[in-house]
């Protein structure tokens, strides 16, 4: 399973191979912008294997953040249970 985490674009370099400097709260990383050619600074996008595939509106990007915090919060609460 893969989860997704929007990341808001800081910087943006180059004009035909467009690299974006992602910040997604705990890490800034790189990504391509091919595939999301209308990316600019200051959006929110979904970044897989090292491609923005995605970009979300503020609203969208809100609501899925807050599901990771409260992700975060049962994954604190619940006690690790060993696997067979």
């Amino acid at each position: 399973m893969c989860l997704t985490v929007p990341g808001q674009i800081v910087s943006v370099e180059g004009t035909e191979a467009r690299l974006a400097r992602v910040d997604f709260g705990v890490a800034v990383r790189t990504a391509n912008l091919v595939y999301t050619p209308e990316a600019k600074v200051g959006d929110f996008v979904i970044v897989q294997a090292g491609f923005a595939t995605r970009v979300l509106s503020p609203s969208e990007a809100e609501e899925a953040l807050e599901y990771h915090r409260e992700m975060a919060v049962v994954a604190r609460e619940t006690p690790a249970t060993p696997t067979a």
